[in-house]
């Protein structure tokens, strides 16, 4: 058998070597010391370090999919989002500047431009900026020259000042996934979250643990890590939790701007019920609201799973 291992073509002896080094791929290929357990664990650690990176590369986009589907982030929290983002363009920064190996952090890199990409979908399917075009175009505007004086900031600060920073991310992920686990207790629904994503990042921050301890041997990475996984874990037993309910939330949510409509013109909103048909602010009794403007005071509803809403000027 090692008489084959040894006469591998060259692309495959160099792409081995190039992933866990000639000593391991002698080792472990060549001569098939499966008992050599140091090369084990180290080619154990890049195996779960690329595969994390390629998962890290879609994780996002069944939550992607479901947003453009349903035309709604109902659910998602815009703050949750903001910061994760934030936390992981700090640790892909942090990571790319010592020169850790891409296996090692390469996920948090593909996950910022996913995370970016559904805080501009919050913002673009907010409810109270669905009839303001205009407002919704500034608050994108902004939002994106945000993400970018961000990256440039990052890829631009002293060393000593990262480091604080990927200190920093340890209180920043608690801060970014507590909105989330918030509004989902508050909502009793996971609304448009995916339990896709929620998984996949559980079982990644796992990996991402074994392959910290392996590779690189920074606690404030392991530490991130370590609080992002207890986090995530949250989320995945809300979703457990709350499978398949509509949800309870703040009509005044779903209000169409009142700057900016047209002529005062009626406006008829229909709205799923999770229940029985129900009155709403005066409704009449099927779901349907007619009304002029918006209700004085919180009103909470309870939708349906997937929502259904329609608008209609009359």
């Amino acid at each position: 058998m090692t008489a084959i291992t040894r006469n591998f073509p060259w692309f495959i002896r160099d792409l081995g070597t190039s992933i866990i080094g000639d000593e391991c791929y002698t080792s472990l290929v060549e001569g098939l010391h499966f008992t050599d357990t140091e090369c084990l664990r180290y080619a154990l650690s890049k195996g779960l370090g690329i595969g994390i990176v390629v998962g890290g590369s879609i994780m996002r986009l069944p939550q992607l999919f479901l947003i453009l589907n349903a035309r709604s982030a109902r659910g998602l929290s815009f703050s949750s989002f903001s910061l994760e983002t934030l936390a992981y363009s700090i640790n892909t920064t942090y990571s790319f500047r010592h020169g850790f190996p891409f296996s090692t952090y390469g996920e948090n890199f593909f996950l910022s431009l996913q995370n970016a990409i559904i805080v501009l979908l919050i913002i673009h399917y907010r409810p109270s900026l669905s009839y303001d075009y205009k407002k919704r175009r500034r608050h994108l505007i902004f939002a994106s020259l945000s993400l970018l004086l961000m990256v440039f900031l990052l890829t631009s600060i002293p060393p000593w000042l990262l480091a604080f920073l990927q200190a920093a991310t340890l209180p920043l992920a608690v801060s970014a996934k507590l909105p989330q686990i918030m509004q989902n207790a508050r909502a009793q629904s996971t609304g448009q979250l995916s339990t896709f994503a929620v998984g996949a990042q559980i079982l990644g921050c796992l990996a991402r643990l074994y392959t910290t301890a392996m590779e690189v041997g920074d606690w404030l990475v392991a530490s991130a890590f370590g609080m992002a996984f207890i986090l995530n874990a949250i989320l995945g037993v809300q979703l457990w939790m709350y499978w398949g309910k509509g949800g309870i939330y703040d009509a005044e949510e779903y209000e169409m701007a009142e700057e900016g409509t047209q002529n005062n013109m009626k406006e008829t909103v229909s709205v799923y019920l999770g229940g029985k048909p129900g009155r709403i602010n005066g409704s009449n009794g099927n779901g349907v609201d007619i009304r002029t403007k918006s209700p004085s005071g919180p009103t909470r509803v309870r939708l349906g799973t997937p929502p259904q809403r329609m608008r209609k000027v009359e």
